[in-house]
């Protein structure tokens, strides 16, 4: 299967993708080729209705947010074409309008975000079980709201520590600004010193480094995310701490400009979108008050 995902890749190139579009189809696919190695599929049937259907239904079953589900369906609708093409496969397996996963136009948007509880006891873990640079990790996601992509990116250069500002350069190369409470600064400082110092790549420009590289790679953070999970009692992933980020401040009564500045999302519309809606655990507060 390795062999098709190198030809997949090619394939895409030639097709003229972005780099960044190529990674994201490669690495779902990837991950679809893994779950049909762990059911002990024939190699030789790279893709079937069957398996993607149960592949759909794991991604439901572990409470997949439904836009990964749906940008997965679409990498392996692309991937369908390309094996069709080459003479792999017969049939298109999938169709984007009958697979995707639909919201009922008008229906609200649920906002998954950690609880106060939940941030208290990760922040409790981390703090007792976890490295300093994995510590910095989940200060950085809760207090920052970057992405995970742009969490690996972010340069010493980016921190001013005097200002307290981080500059983040997020998608299509548009930079923001954002304040650095003074517990992030801090937890930001032992890193520098400690592990940070201690390390082979201590002079890469890169914040966040790994064992093995002067950069550390986001599926690194996600792996890692994913196997505190288990410890924790409750599922973890980059974006939840994005949803937590926006949640909380709103909930604090900031307004929504500064939340969507601060998310750099492109209009405050896409902001009021995700995270204007309250929690169905509100709600239920709200009537008990009636």
């Amino acid at each position: 299967m390795q062999e098709l995902l190198t030809s997949f890749k090619q394939w895409l190139m030639e097709e003229g993708k972005s780099p960044k579009t190529m990674e994201s189809y490669v690495g779902d696919v990837a991950k679809f080729h893994a779950y049909l190695i762990e059911k002990a599929v024939d190699a030789s049937q790279p893709l079937s209705r069957f398996a993607f259907v149960r592949y759909k239904q794991y991604l439901i079953d572990n409470e997949y947010a439904i836009a990964t589900i749906n940008k997965k369906i679409t990498s392996l609708k692309v991937y369908n074409d390309f094996l069709q093409k080459k003479g792999i496969v017969s049939d298109s397996y999938i169709q984007l309008k009958r697979d995707r996963i639909h919201i009922a136009a008008g229906s609200e948007h649920v906002v998954t975000a950690l609880s106060d509880e939940q941030v208290e006891k990760l922040l409790f873990y981390v703090e007792e079980k976890e490295s300093q640079r994995n510590k910095l990790i989940v200060y950085l996601l809760l207090y920052t709201g970057v992405r995970v992509s742009e969490l690996v990116n972010i340069k010493r250069a980016d921190i001013d520590a005097l200002a307290r500002i981080l500059t983040v350069r997020g998608k299509g190369g548009k930079v923001r600004e954002i304040t650095l409470r003074q517990d992030v600064l801090h937890v930001m400082k032992q890193y520098e010193q400690g592990e940070r110092a201690n390390s082979r790549f201590c002079d890469s420009e890169y914040l966040l480094v790994s064992q093995r590289a002067p950069k550390m790679h986001r599926d690194a953070v996600r792996g890692w995310l994913a196997n505190v999970s288990k410890e924790v009692g409750f599922k973890l992933h980059p974006h939840l701490f994005r949803h937590t980020f926006c949640t909380r401040l709103l909930k604090k009564g900031v307004d929504l400009t500064t939340v969507s500045k601060l998310a750099g999302h492109s209009t405050v519309n896409m902001t009021a979108r995700f995270y204007i809606q309250t929690t169905r655990q509100e709600k239920m507060d709200a009537v008990q008050l009636l």
